[in-house]
């Protein structure tokens, strides 16, 4: 999950992560310490992200000046270019081993302050350090949000909107495409962040989740509440399988025990909590497929 880059933390939280395993590995520094490869200690994309960009050519407007670019490709212009490309691959190698190896001495370094420490210490406090995510726990899978619309009875239409994402909102179904987000499915809630971002944007407890399912073999779709989420992903049947045990559990334990009195009296005005939070819990009630409605 850490090397994966599903930890969203500060680069020196990511060394000291990395210290702590060497640690549990290897006990305390020995220069004949056996020294595993730098992308099983560290996020490889962590150091890609130093690198600088490609440069960017616009695109020719004219017609003329882009044929004549083909023709000289096939020249002498179009060696120049492919030396020019080799040449700026092996500079950003270059500064790949250098980016490499300052970040193994800084973690070297972390790793002999950590001297005298037992492996179930470092184990521990690598968890610890983890734990400190508010989305521990949860797992995590790369979706694409295409749209959102508002719940609609049955034989009413309305075409799916692009959807614009604000913290703790999806209520407004304006921007300009589709989004990349983490789609995080825990223990008590599903939540939704941004990519490299601790806090997400939205989250909800099974409670507020009316249905969802595979509109295809990629599509994915999310009821929940008043408002339905569009999700494509190539892990549909890992999503639903997960989202179907966590329900299943969540069901189970919201079910009353035999012959256990009520704690409190029944209501009959529904608890009205402020976006974002979870209602009072109820038992899970199993949906209708997609594409039908409940009665």
């Amino acid at each position: 999950m850490v090397l994966r880059g599903y930890v969203p933390t500060s680069e020196e939280t990511l060394q000291t992560l990395a210290a702590l395993r060497l640690q549990s590995l290897n006990s305390d520094f020995s220069t004949h310490a056996p020294f595993p490869r730098l992308e099983e200690l560290f996020p490889p994309h962590v150091l890609h992200a130093r690198l600088p960009p490609p440069p960017h050519r616009p695109p020719s407007k004219c017609r003329g000046a882009r044929l004549r670019a083909g023709l000289l490709a096939g020249g002498l212009w179009g060696q120049a270019l492919a030396k020019q490309r080799a040449e700026r691959d092996q500079r950003l190698r270059g500064r790949l081993r250098e980016e490499g190896a300052s970040t193994m001495a800084a973690i070297v370094e972390k790793w002999k302050l950590l001297q005298g420490m037992g492996r179930p210490e470092a184990m521990a406090a690598y968890v610890a350090l983890v734990r400190e995510w508010p989305g521990f726990g949860s797992t995590l899978f790369d979706v694409d949000l295409h749209a959102v619309r508002p719940r609609l009875d049955v034989g009413q239409e309305q075409p799916w909107q692009w959807a614009s994402l604000t913290p703790l909102s999806l209520q407004s179904p304006v921007g300009s495409g589709p989004q990349r987000l983490w789609l995080g499915i825990g223990a008590k809630a599903v939540s939704l962040y941004k990519p490299g971002e601790p806090e997400p944007l939205d989250s909800f407890c099974y409670g507020r989740i009316s249905s969802f399912g595979a509109s295809d073999s990629s599509t994915f779709r999310l009821s929940v509440e008043d408002r339905d989420l569009l999700f494509e992903t190539s892990q549909v049947d890992e999503i639903a399988q997960l989202l179907n045990t966590y329900l299943a559990s969540a069901g189970a334990q919201r079910l009353p025990r035999p012959q256990e009195p009520p704690t409190s009296p029944p209501t009959s005005e529904p608890t009205v909590l402020p976006q974002g939070l979870c209602p009072a819990a109820r038992p899970w009630q199993h949906q209708p497929p997609v594409g039908s409605s409940p009665s």
